[in-house]
């Protein structure tokens, strides 16, 4: 990339990374009788983990990188329980 950002080097944003590649495997072996009310949903959810993280951090309020953080726990959580 041609910014030096500080995410690119954290675990916590590479392993939402990777979360995301993985969601999107699973995505193709949901039957389909699921496929159609969680493949947007999971889609949607592993990638607000990633870029939840990254615009926390960029941002310089403790305040504010926490809530970006928050967001995106809630997303897990949610990718939790569509992959139930």
């Amino acid at each position: 990339m041609f910014l030096n950002l500080n995410h690119y080097k954290l675990d916590v944003y590479q392993s939402a990374r990777q979360l995301r590649i993985e969601c999107y495997k699973i995505l193709s072996v949901i039957p389909d009788s699921e496929r159609f009310n969680l493949t947007d949903q999971i889609r949607r959810a592993s990638t607000s983990v990633v870029l939840n993280i990254t615009e926390g951090c960029s941002r310089r309020s403790e305040i504010e990188r926490k809530r970006y953080f928050e967001i995106a726990r809630g997303s897990v959580i949610e990718l939790d329980s569509c992959l139930i």
